[in-house]
């Protein structure tokens, strides 16, 4: 039996159970209904309202499609893996639906206590979805190289950090970043980044062979893609205040995936030296305008602005790909699985810095009455536009800041033994860790040699 096997069998089985029923008793002793949710606070004041008042019927559609982002979107984004389909989707799942649980205590702590206790609804659901994605991201530039135990224990630390530098931006800097181009994107791509690199695999190569796609794998991650990008625009505009703000962000979320995906497109062909599109940019690269839409999508961009902001996003992106991410792995020992540098990170501080610049720029002829709810302290004279420019520019330094430094902790914590890390020699591969079809189990001898002189070191 592998190491990676036993892993599974002890290990997994404990920190589940430990760690769900953990979540069970601070649920129950914590958490209870927001006054929406409530039947009986409901029902008391339903003389002033009627049950479509209630936020459920706002909210619940944009949660859907955030949810549908979450669990299908990323879960196939990173099947292209050739022999790590079940990993990806499944691990996906795991994650998510253990940081769900968590970010709904945790940004409760900073952000919804009252009297002692952590109100929920439909919005905090919509927020710890967002919480999960920016774990999700981080999964992607370890995925395949960490076990599932890892990556529980990475999203338990990285819930409580992200809380943490959320309520700083949005709470104690007074930053706007609705659709999370700072607090989910940037956040989950350089904490992800820094786990990689204390996580670093001199000895990759020996699996390289499987770190590759095969035809119907790139197609089944096509599949995240398109989710992700159909679904993009309530993703940014998820919690943002009923009416203009929210038609305006999804509107601007929307021509900016539009522009991006033709600037994917070019640069994809562009840069290959035979002019074929490569199937990792689209994959990708066309994703990038949602990320940089996400900050400044609230914001007067105008629709021309989004449209410049997702193009340029493409052409970042694919030139990341092409380009930048070898370097980070022969220069800085970045092993990036799924290229989340590109995708979310480079992208997440384009659009961090084209937030800062929209707000500096909001004056009141532009936004008339709606500047209270887009900028609040501008509207009161409390600052001036300008400064909630520099506040904006200061979220992105404290983004990474905690990133970076969250990430270089919680990575030397995750290369602890008692965690178990597949060998080298056996990453990417699915049958580790999962029970595959017969025809698949058997279809790498290496991986059958490494098993049997893995049992015998065990048995030795």
């Amino acid at each position: 039996m592998t190491d990676a096997a036993t892993n599974m069998r002890l290990k997994l089985p404990l920190i589940c159970i430990i760690l769900e029923v953990i979540l069970i008793i601070l649920f129950g002793t914590l958490v209870q209904y927001n006054y929406e949710t409530d039947a009986r606070l409901w029902h008391e004041h339903k003389t002033n309202h009627s049950d479509y008042d209630n936020d459920f019927y706002y909210r619940y559609p944009s949660f859907q499609d955030v949810h549908v982002m979450i669990f299908i979107g990323f879960g196939f984004l990173m099947t292209f893996l050739q022999r790590y389909g079940f990993s990806s989707v499944g691990f996906n799942f795991l994650i998510a639906a253990f940081a769900l649980q968590w970010a709904t205590l945790m940004q409760g702590f900073f952000h919804g206590m009252h009297h002692g206790k952590i109100h929920i609804g439909v919005e905090s659901m919509i927020n710890a979805d967002f919480c999960t994605g920016s774990v999700l991201i981080s999964f992607g530039a370890v995925l395949g190289k960490t076990s599932p135990v890892q990556l529980l224990v990475m999203a338990l630390f990285e819930v409580t950090l992200f809380a943490v530098n959320e309520f700083i931006l949005l709470s104690a800097l007074g930053a706007r970043d609705a659709g999370g181009s700072m607090t989910i994107h940037t956040f989950g791509a350089y904490f992800g980044l820094v786990v990689a690199r204390v996580l670093y695999r001199p000895n990759l190569d020996k699996s390289k062979h499987r770190n590759s796609s095969v035809y119907h794998s790139d197609l089944f991650a096509m599949i995240g893609t398109i989710y992700l990008w159909m679904f993009w625009p309530s993703f940014n505009s998820a919690i943002t205040a009923h009416g203009d703000d929210q038609h305006r962000t999804a509107m601007n979320t929307y021509y900016s995936l539009a522009a991006c995906t033709l600037s994917t497109y070019a640069l994809s062909a562009l840069t290959a030296h035979d002019g074929k599109l490569d199937m990792v940019h689209i994959q990708n690269a066309a994703l990038a305008g949602g990320v940089a839409a996400g900050t400044a999508g609230e914001m007067m961009l105008t629709p021309f602005g989004s449209m410049i902001v997702g193009f340029l996003a493409g052409i970042i992106s694919v030139l990341g790909f092409k380009y930048l991410s070898p370097i980070l792995e022969e220069k800085l020992k970045i092993q990036d699985t799924c290229g989340v540098h590109n995708l979310h990170g480079m992208p997440g501080i384009l659009g961090a810095i084209v937030g800062a610049v929209t707000a500096a720029l909001a004056t009141r002829d532009v936004y008339g009455d709606g500047l209270e709810d887009v900028f609040p302290d501008v509207a009161k004279g409390e600052i001036e536009a300008s400064f909630q420019g520099v506040r904006q520019a200061i979220s992105l330094a404290v983004t990474l800041g905690i990133a970076l430094l969250g990430g270089l902790i919680v990575g030397f914590i995750l290369k602890l033994p008692i965690f178990g890390a597949p060998p080298d020699t056996i990453c990417f591969e699915d049958s580790i860790y999962w029970e595959v079809p017969g025809e698949e189990a058997g279809h790498d001898d290496q991986l059958t040699t490494v098993r049997t002189e893995e049992s015998e070191k065990l048995n030795s």
